[in-house]
């Protein structure tokens, strides 16, 4: 996955800029990132402060873990059963 030129505190800081007023289309210009990625972080970090996006940051490293743990399980479980299955 690619890293962001961004770290989240400075994408909180650019959509708290736009909060206080300014226009979506100057902030994009200032800081050399596309409308879409804009809109983006705003649909993603909007209302949030740094702790919060912190804090999804960790949830989100979690989840992949967790996700890999259950991958890894299923797939012996899976071999076990085959494994069972020639068995008998």
């Amino acid at each position: 996955m690619k890293r962001s030129r961004f770290s989240e505190e400075q994408i909180i800081g650019i959509l708290k800029e736009h909060q206080a007023g300014a226009t979506a289309a100057d902030l994009c210009q200032k800081h050399g990132v596309s409308d879409a990625t804009f809109y983006k972080w705003r649909s993603k970090y909007g209302g949030m402060e740094v702790s919060d996006a912190k804090k999804l940051k960790a949830l989100e490293a979690e989840n992949a873990k967790l996700k890999k743990l259950l991958a890894e399980q299923m797939m012996d479980v899976s071999t076990l059963k085959e494994m069972l299955g020639k068995n008998f």
